[in-house]
């Protein structure tokens, strides 16, 4: 399985901020989408789920044209987007959020057991790295066929974003992650790193082409 983005450019108002990018993300594996704030990555992830229309080119799932399939019909087909904010239902308790499409929330406390005090609590009162967890557990037993995760460890210790990094190899799925920063469990690996720069692709290949990573990206304190 292969989700691309070919010649795609996409505009807020007067401002492009893809401009004609180009990419290939394999499946089964992790694919990285590295670059700085403004770097476009956002905006990548956000075009492939069709949050963002395209002005110019076009997504491609599986050789097929999808440009034009609207966002909740990819969800459909197997697509899951975990943007970087509002990522779970605040207002909901974390057990009322793992419900919310899981039959069984047992594969994702597996994942994730620091969840399984958390149960009762309302999700907007938990920490970033919680939060995390929360929105990507869900994800972790939904099944999905293509998974795009806007900074998967933000606010995690660097233990749980590792395990976090394991668990998203694991899947049978097109995991696409957005990172400022290679993610150390994946340098020497072979996972594919597109990196961006102002809307642009400048390096395309494996991780271990990439230098030495500078340190994960979740700054947090999460246990």
């Amino acid at each position: 399985m292969i989700l691309s983005l070919r010649h795609a450019r996409v505009r807020y108002g007067p401002l492009e901020a893809l401009h004609g990018v180009s990419l290939d993300a394999p499946g089964p594996g992790v694919t990285v989408l590295l670059g700085r704030n403004g770097s476009g990555r956002t905006t990548v992830l956000r075009a492939l789920a069709g949050a963002v229309p395209l002005s110019g080119g076009a997504v491609v799932w599986d050789g097929v044209d999808v440009t034009r399939v609207p966002a909740y019909e990819r969800a459909r087909r197997g697509l899951c987007l975990v943007p970087e904010r509002q990522a779970v239902f605040g207002s909901l308790t974390v057990r009322e959020n793992l419900e919310l499409g899981l039959d069984d929330p047992a594969p994702a406390l597996d994942a994730y057991p620091q969840l399984g005090p958390l149960l009762s609590r309302r999700a907007g009162t938990l920490s970033g790295g919680e939060q995390r967890m929360l929105a990507l557990s869900r994800v972790l037993s939904a099944h999905a066929r293509v998974v795009l995760v806007d900074e998967p460890a933000q606010g995690m210790s660097p233990p749980v974003a590792a395990r976090t990094y394991e668990l998203l190899s694991a899947l049978d799925a097109c995991v696409i992650v957005a990172e400022q920063r290679l993610p150390p469990v994946l340098h020497g690996r072979r996972a594919l790193v597109h990196e961006l720069r102002r809307g642009a692709v400048v390096f395309s290949g494996e991780a271990s082409e990439l230098g030495r990573p500078l340190g994960m990206t979740g700054g947090g304190t999460t246990p």
